[in-house]
């Protein structure tokens, strides 16, 4: 996750106030191709060749379904969020400043509560809060709270949708793949 911690300051403050957005994502039809394939894939070739289930069991899902439902998130939808920013890690911590499970940069850790961005209960609460107070804002598509998540609220406002970042064109249909896959695991 990248970003200024100040951008992070303003998401957080956006994300919480949980002002809806317009409409339905008006973004580039090349995002729209990019989703369809990465969901194509995880449910083919890519699911066959790394599937979830063969890496063993969920790190911290016990900890994911408690703060997931504390927030009206979908476990394998903050899972898949974990997967991707943290790989489970919960030293993790980017050349940014973002910290943690779930890669919250330190204004946002502390607007959400957090003292100890390594602790992975603190982590997966705070990084559940702020993604269910995005799907509000976002009404329920993860698309877009997973870009805002990413790239901020403003950024997805701004453009309507996605925004034309390539870390952020990039990572939603990852998070999304990596979600589906979990789907069928917690299904299991």
């Amino acid at each position: 996750m990248t970003g200024s911690p100040i951008l992070r300051s303003a998401a957080l403050s956006r994300a919480l106030s949980l002002t809806p957005v317009k409409g339905p994502s008006t973004s580039g039809s090349s995002f729209a191709a990019t989703l369809a394939q990465t969901q194509t894939k995880s449910t083919s070739s890519v699911a066959r060749a790394n599937p979830v289930n063969q890496m063993g069991p969920i790190p911290y899902k016990d900890q994911i379904t408690a703060a997931a439902a504390k927030y009206g998130v979908d476990p394998a939808l903050l899972a898949a969020l974990v997967k991707q920013e943290s790989n489970f890690n919960p030293r993790a911590q980017s050349g940014a400043g973002a910290k943690g499970l779930t890669q919250l940069m330190d204004a946002t850790a502390r607007g959400l509560g957090v003292t100890d961005a390594f602790d992975p209960s603190q982590s997966l609460d705070a990084g559940a809060k702020f993604l269910g107070g995005l799907l509000k804002q976002f009404h329920g598509n993860e698309s877009l709270a997973l870009a805002a998540y990413n790239a901020g609220p403003g950024a997805v406002q701004k453009y309507g949708g996605i925004p034309p970042y390539q870390e952020t064109q990039r990572y939603v249909p990852k998070v999304l793949g990596y979600a589906a896959q979990f789907r069928r695991t917690w299904a299991d």
